[in-house]
C-alpha cells in the first residue's frame, strides 16, 4: 500500500478542533441543495430560467455528486486529504458566492455545479477524515457529522426564505451559504501544515482494482437504495399527502418531521451499536421500518401522515450507518477514500431511481401505488445488503493484484 503520512498524535484540543472541523464541513454538504430549491421560483423569475434549465438544475446534484465523487480519491492522492478538504470548501464558497449575484441562467448552472463540485468531494473524504483522526471513535463522529449534514439541509431549507425575506432580495439568502463555506474555510487551511497523504504507493487503490471487490458493490448498491429513499421523500412525500387531500402546508410540515426526526436517530446510532456491536437487525430495522413508512402512507396517507413521517426519518439513519461503515470496512485512509469514492460515485447514480423512479411510475401509472412499490423494494435492499456488510471483511482484503 505505501508509506502514509499521517499526522502526529493528538491532544484532546487538537482531536477538538478537528472534530469541528468536520462538523463545519459536514453542515456545508447540503446548503447547495437546500436553499436553492426554496427560491427557486424568484430564480426563475429574475433570471429568466425555462423549464428545461430548472430541470437541469434540479438534477445537478446527483450528477455531480456521482461524477465528481469518483474522482476524489485521484485527488486525495495528489494533493492530500487536508488539502482536498479546504479545496472542497473553496468550490463551495466560490461557487455559491458567484450563482447569488449573476443575471444569466448558463452562469448560475456553472456556478451551481462549482458548489455542488466541492460538496461532492467533501460527501466522499468525510469517512476517511474520520477514519485518520477519530479511529477509536468512528461510530460517534460519524454519527455526528450525519447529523450535522442532515442539519445543514434543514436550516438552509428552513433559513433562506427569512434571510431573503428580511434582505428584500434571494440573492441574499443563497449568499449566505456562501459566508459559512468561507467560514469553514478557514480552519481548514490551519490543518494544511499536518496534511494527510500516500506515498511511494506502488499498488495504488483504482477503479479497475475497486470493480472487482464484492464489498465495493455491495456497499455502492445499498449506499444508493438508502440515498434514493430520502431523495424521493424530499421529491415526492408532500405531493402524495397533498394527493390525499391534505394541504400543502401540512404536507410541508410532515416533511419537516422526516429530516428533523433524523438529527435525533443519527446521534443515538453510536449508543445503539455501543451496546449491540455490528449485527444484521440493525440493518434489517432500517428497511423494516422504512418499508412500514412508505406502506402506511400509501394504505393510511390521512390517518396518521405524522406516522408515517415519523418512520421514515428513523429508517434515514442508515445513512449515518453507511457513512460509518465504509469507514470501519477498510484498514487504510487511502482505502477508506478509495472505497467512498467508489461506494458514493456509484451509490448516487442509483439514488437517481428515488425522485426519477417515483415520478416516471407515478406518470405511467396514474397513482402511487407502483412508485412506493418500488421503493420499499430498494428500501428491502438496505436490509439484505447490510448483513453482508456486518460481516467483518476488508476491502484490501478484496483486492486483485495490481
Amino acid at each position: 500500500m505505501g508509506r502514509v503520512t499521517s499526522p502526529a498524535p493528538e491532544t484532546a484540543g487538537k482531536r477538538a478542533f478537528v472534530l469541528a472541523c468536520i462538523i463545519l464541513l459536514a453542515l456545508n454538504l447540503r446548503a447547495s441543495v437546500g436553499s436553492v430549491g426554496v427560491v427557486l421560483n424568484p430564480i426563475r423569475e429574475d433570471l429568466g430560467m425555462s423549464a428545461t434549465a430548472a430541470g437541469v438544475l434540479t438534477t445537478l446534484p446527483v450528477v455531480c455528486f456521482a461524477v465528481v465523487g469518483s474522482l476524489a480519491n485521484t485527488i486525495v492522492r495528489a494533493i492530500g486529504l487536508h488539502t482536498t478538504a479546504a479545496t472542497a470548501m473553496a468550490a463551495v464558497a466560490l461557487g455559491l458566492g458567484v450563482r447569488a449575484f449573476v443575471d444569466d441562467t448558463t452562469v448560475f448552472l456553472i456556478a451551481s455545479a462549482l458548489s455542488l463540485a466541492g460538496c461532492a468531494i467533501g460527501n466522499v473524504i468525510l469517512p476517511p477524515l474520520v477514519k485518520v483522526h477519530f479511529p477509536d471513535r468512528i461510530a460517534f463522529v460519524s454519527s455526528v457529522a450525519g447529523a450535522a449534514i442532515v442539519g445543514g439541509a434543514t436550516l438552509s431549507a428552513a433559513l433562506t426564505v427569512p434571510i431573503s425575506e428580511a434582505t428584500g432580495d434571494w440573492r441574499w439568502g443563497l449568499f449566505s451559504w456562501a459566508l459559512l463555506a468561507l467560514v469553514t474555510l478557514l480552519p481548514w487551511l490551519r490543518l494544511l501544515r499536518h496534511d494527510v497523504r500516500t506515498t511511494d504507493a506502488p499498488t495504488p487503490i483504482v477503479l479497475r482494482r475497486l470493480v472487482r471487490a464484492p464489498l465495493a458493490w455491495v456497499m455502492a448498491v445499498l449506499f444508493g437504495a438508502q440515498a434514493a429513499q430520502a431523495y424521493a421523500q424530499f421529491g415526492w412525500f408532500p405531493a402524495i399527502l397533498e394527493d390525499a387531500g391534505l394541504s400543502d402546508g401540512y404536507a410541508g410540515s410532515m416533511l419537516a418531521i422526516i429530516t428533523g426526526v433524523g438529527i435525533p436517530a443519527a446521534l443515538a446510532l453510536p449508543l445503539l451499536l455501543a451496546r449491540t456491536g455490528d449485527r444484521a437487525w440493525l440493518p434489517w430495522g432500517f428497511a423494516v421500518v422504512t418499508v412500514a413508512g412508505w406502506l402506511g402512507l400509501l394504505w393510511w396517507p390521512t390517518q396518521a401522515p405524522w406516522l408515517w413521517a415519523l418512520l421514515l426519518g428513523v429508517g434515514g439513519a442508515a445513512f449515518p450507518w453507511v457513512l460509518m461503515m465504509i469507514a470501519k470496512r477498510s484498514r487504510t485512509h487511502e482505502g477508506t477514500v478509495a472505497l467512498s469514492g467508489f461506494v458514493q460515485g456509484l451509490g448516487y447514480l442509483v439514488a437517481a431511481l428515488g425522485p426519477f423512479g417515483t415520478g416516471a411510475l407515478h406518470d405511467a401509472t396514474g397513482g402511487w401505488g407502483a412508485p412506493i412499490a418500488m421503493l420499499v423494494v430498494l428500501a428491502t435492499l438496505i436490509g439484505v445488503l447490510g448483513s453482508y456488510l456486518v460481516r467483518p471483511i476488508m476491502i484490501e482484503d478484496q483486492l486483485p493484484a495490481q
